[in-house]
């Protein structure tokens, strides 16, 4: 019944998140198909291995699943997977403990045998900083802007995603970014 209305080229949410709801998992197989690539790239931009931006990715559809029905449609169905998705990857590296990620190292060397091994140690070092620094700000901040940067969405995106005006967008973007400021500071001095 549902499938007529989602299963062309040009998929309309509302009846998808209508099927959804319904329990039809061909859509919820649909949805996890489309955007199963934007979620793990903001999830893997975020934790930074790969590892650990799967799994968030798979939590996050089980997660947006038993969820659907909270789904208000007040912004597209990829923001509110990444919203939900950026909430789970924060949640991740508040858990983390601290440990060297072997393996990330060793692929980084073997994709880029000119690459120095100090050189790949201190950029993998300034990207977990970055990673940390945006999961301490404050949450209207730290949502916009790993949505905005992690999750690749425009300002517009944004604020549709959050529910929020624009300018309140650009405000917390450019506060968050001020609060940055001395982590970013600090990797052009190294």
């Amino acid at each position: 019944m549902w499938q007529a209305a989602w299963d062309d080229e040009g998929v309309d949410d509302t009846a998808l998140i209508a099927a959804l709801r319904a329990g039809d998992r061909d859509a919820f197989a649909l949805v996890v198909e489309r955007e199963t690539s934007s979620v793990y790239r903001a999830c893997l931009r975020i934790l930074g291995r790969p590892h650990d931006a799967e799994d968030v990715t798979q939590e996050s559809f089980v997660a947006a699943y038993r969820a659907i029905g909270q789904f208000r449609s007040e912004g597209s169905l990829r923001g509110w997977l990444l919203r939900i998705a950026t909430r789970q990857c924060f949640r991740r590296l508040a858990q983390r403990r601290p440990a060297a990620d072997l393996g990330a190292i060793g692929d980084g060397l073997l994709v880029d045998t000119s690459a120095e091994p100090a050189r790949v140690a201190v950029a993998a070092e300034a990207r977990d900083e970055i990673r940390a620094a945006v999961a301490a700000l404050d949450d209207p901040y730290r949502e916009v802007v790993a949505l905005r940067f992690f999750g690749d969405m425009s300002l517009a995106e944004v604020a549709e995603t959050t529910g929020r005006p624009i300018n309140t967008v650009k405000t917390h973007l450019r506060r968050g970014l001020e609060r940055l400021r001395p982590v970013f500071a600090s990797e052009v001095d190294r």
